[in-house]
C-alpha cells in the first residue's frame, strides 16, 4: 500500500522519541504529508511544528492510523486517554511487552496490529515483526507492513506468543551487537592495539560481516567456515568462542531467555 493514501484521513503518532521519530522520518520520506500527521509528545522535537505537523493539538476523530510508540511502563496512563477511536482506525503498537488484549480493552472495535521494530530503523535498516488481532484483515496488515517497511524489512508472525522471543532477539539484539563491539575493542587493546585503532577495526568488522551475511543470504555456518582455515588463527579463536559450556552459544541462550522473560513480565 502507498503511504500517501493516508494523507486524506491523517495519522496520529503518540510518542515521538527515538523509535517514533525514526518511523515519522521514514513516512515523510515515503510520501506522507506533514499536514496529515498529528503528534502527541510531552517533549516534541522543535522542528516538527516548522514542518507543518500538528503537535499536541486537537486530534482527528477518525484518523486512518493511530500509532502508539511510548514506553510500556507508560502505557497504563496513556491508553485511557485515547479511548474512543473506532473500527475505522488501525491501531499500530510499537511498544515491547504490551499485549493485543491490553489494546483491545481500550479499543474494542478497532483492528489492532502489534509490532516490534528495532533501532537500525533510524537508518532504514531495521527489521520489524507484526501480528494482528481478529479485526485486522489483509488490508490492515498490509497497511501496517507498508508503514514499517519505510524503515526496513517486515516479517509476519504466526502467533502473538512469538513476540517476546522477537523482542529478545531482534528488538534488544542491537544492544548485544554494540556490546560485542565494546568487548572486541577491549580485547584488541589488551593485545597491544591503541584504543582508537581497536575500535575502528572492531566497528568495521562487525558492520562488514553483518552486511556480508545479508548480501550472501547463506547459512551463517557456511560463511563462518569460509573464513576458517584448519589450524589457523580463526580456528584458534573459534575454539574459545564456540565452547559448549563457556562460549558464545550458551551465553546467547541465557541472554535471549532473560530478555524474553522480562518481556513476558512487562505484558502482565
Amino acid at each position: 500500500m502507498d503511504i500517501s493514501a493516508l494523507n486524506a484521513r491523517g495519522l496520529v503518532l503518540i510518542g515521538c522519541g527515538r523509535m517514533g521519530g525514526a518511523l515519522l522520518d521514514g513516512w515523510l520520506k515515503n510520501g506522507l504529508l506533514a499536514s496529515a500527521v498529528h503528534v502527541v509528545d510531552p517533549n516534541p522535537r522543535a522542528e516538527l511544528s516548522d514542518l507543518g505537523i500538528s503537535v499536541n493539538g486537537e486530534l482527528p476523530k477518525s484518523p486512518a492510523v493511530l500509532v502508539i510508540a511510548v514506553k510500556p511502563q507508560m502505557m497504563a496512563g496513556v491508553l485511557p486517554q485515547l479511548a474512543g477511536f473506532g473500527a475505522d482506525t488501525l491501531v499500530l503498537s510499537v511498544a515491547a511487552g504490551v499485549t493485543i488484549a491490553a489494546y483491545e480493552a481500550a479499543f474494542p472495535q478497532s483492528p489492532i496490529v502489534r509490532s516490534m521494530p528495532n533501532t537500525p530503523a533510524a537508518i532504514a535498516q531495521g527489521i520489524s515483526a507484526i501480528i494482528g488481532n481478529s479485526r485486522a484483515g489483509e488490508a490492515e496488515m498490509g497497511l501496517a507492513e507498508a508503514l514499517l517497511s519505510a524503515v526496513g524489512r517486515v516479517v509476519r508472525l504466526d502467533s502473538e506468543d512469538q513476540m517476546d522471543a522477537v523482542t529478545a532477539l531482534s528488538g534488544s539484539g542491537p544492544a548485544y551487537v554494540f556490546h560485542m563491539i565494546e568487548a572486541m575493542t577491549a580485547a584488541g587493546v589488551a593485545e597491544g592495539l591503541a584504543p582508537e585503532l581497536s575500535l575502528a577495526l572492531a566497528r568495521a568488522t562487525v558492520a562488514g560481516a553483518g552486511a556480508l551475511a545479508v548480501y550472501e543470504d547463506a547459512d551463517p555456518a557456511v560463511l563462518r567456515e569460509n573464513v576458517t582455515s584448519p589450524g589457523g588463527t580463526t580456528a584458534a579463536g573459534l575454539r574459545e568462542l564456540m565452547d559448549g559450556e563457556t562460549g558464545l552459544p550458551p551465553l546467547m541462550r541465557r541472554t535471549i531467555a532473560a530478555a524474553a522473560a522480562r518481556g513476558r513480565e512487562l505484558g502482565k
